[in-house]
């Protein structure tokens, strides 16, 4: 029951995520390019996306390793939507994160007085 819920969570999110230009939040263009400039604020510290980073990599690298292969090679379906699952978690984390990110770095730039 709680996967289900998970996985329905990932789906809301990226349909959320997907049509926010529309709705006047950040287009996925826009999302996209923030996703360098998350990563730099996230080295040096500024920002706190540090665990959600480490996640996001973790769930790309089990999508592109060999290792999620083995799946695919005995069970057919299973491995498919385990990829499914994680590749849906990824791109709804993205969107959500730099959303997150681009309204931190709207905010924190308002608040610096020059």
């Amino acid at each position: 029951m709680a996967k289900t819920l998970k996985r329905a969570a990932a789906f809301t999110a990226l349909a959320r995520a997907l049509t926010a230009g529309t709705r006047g939040g950040p287009t996925l263009a826009q999302r996209l390019g923030a996703l360098p400039r998350m990563i730099a604020a996230t080295a040096r510290g500024r920002y706190d996306g540090g665990l959600r980073l480490a996640l996001m990599a973790a769930a790309t690298a089990y999508v592109v390793s060999p290792v999620d292969a083995v799946p695919e090679a005995f069970v057919f379906l299973f491995g498919l939507i385990d990829d499914a699952v994680a590749v849906t978690w990824l791109a709804g984390t993205i969107l959500s994160e730099t959303e997150r990110f681009l309204e931190w770095e709207r905010t924190s730039n308002a608040l610096v007085v020059e």
